[in-house]
C-alpha cells in the first residue's frame, strides 16, 4: 500500500472506476445476452431488446468505458443478426 496521501487518494479511485467500468460492462453482456436469447425465440420483443442494446452499448461509450469503434461493431454484428433473422 502506498503511503503517500495522493498515491492513495489514485489507488482508492482506480478502485471506484474499475467498479463503475465492471457495472458497465456487465450491463452491456446482460443486454446483448436477452437481445440473442430474444432473437433465438424468434418473438416480437427481439426489436425492444435490440434497442435496450444499443442504449447499453452507447451509454458504456458515453461514459469512456468501450472504445467507439468497439461500439460500432458490437450493434453492427447486433444489427445484422437481426436482419438476418426478421427478413
Amino acid at each position: 500500500m502506498p503511503n503517500i496521501k495522493s498515491a492513495i487518494k489514485r489507488v482508492e479511485l482506480a478502485r471506484i472506476r474499475t467498479q463503475r467500468n465492471r457495472a458497465i460492462k456487465s450491463r452491456v453482456k446482460t443486454a446483448v445476452k436477452k437481445f440473442r436469447a430474444a432473437v433465438e425465440q424468434g418473438g416480437a420483443d427481439a426489436t425492444a431488446s435490440l434497442r435496450q442494446a444499443i442504449c447499453a452499448i452507447d451509454k458504456a461509450v458515453t461514459k469512456g468505458v468501450l472504445h467507439p469503434n468497439t461500439a460500432a461493431r458490437k450493434k453492427s454484428t447486433l444489427q445484422r443478426l437481426f436482419n438476418k433473422t426478421s427478413a
